[in-house]
């Protein structure tokens, strides 16, 4: 076993811990794709997918179609899987989870949507204080703009493209 991880933040900060202090932490995020645009979930200063933690009693799907409800307003159908990746994440920025070091699998679902609007209303108190109402971006923009998560968002939203046109 390692005797120290390095885990980072949603700054990117860097921290060791001990692989006893890490949680496994399954999350699942929805990539939404109509008319040339992505939605994407405005977080600081920047964009992530909209997404999030799997509960103990849901399947990915129900938790990927709960979490983007959640953060976007829109009811989506899951299509299929994109990507799926570990981060070793610790939400400093989080209320609830600040003393939390993750261990997160990460798996990324293109989706439909097939209901809702664009709203804040279903965000948790920690998303009151860094998100904004999720917002339309067109692909053409997505190499230039500020993603806060640790893949490479801009090669899933090209995937996702291309599992679009070939459909």
């Amino acid at each position: 076993m390692k005797d120290k991880i390095t885990c980072h933040d949603s700054k990117d900060s860097k921290f060791e811990v001990a692989p006893d202090k890490l949680t496994f932490r399954p999350s699942v995020y929805g990539i939404l794709i109509e008319n040339g645009k992505i939605l994407l979930s405005r977080q600081w200063d920047g964009y992530d997918f909209p997404g999030g933690g799997i509960d103990i009693d849901e399947t990915i799907e129900e938790a990927c179609k709960r979490e983007f409800f959640e953060e976007t307003g829109l009811k989506v159908e899951i299509l299929q899987p994109i990507h799926c990746e570990t981060s070793f994440f610790h939400p400093s920025h989080s209320i609830k989870h600040k003393d939390a070091y993750w261990n997160s699998l990460m798996i990324y679902f293109l989706v439909k949507k097939v209901g809702g609007k664009i709203s804040t209303e279903n965000f948790d108190e920690d998303e009151k204080r860094y998100a904004n109402e999720a917002e339309w971006v067109e692909l053409s923009r997505i190499n230039e703009i500020k993603y806060f998560n640790s893949v490479d968002s801009v090669n899933i939203i090209n995937e996702s493209v291309l599992l679009i046109k070939a459909s």
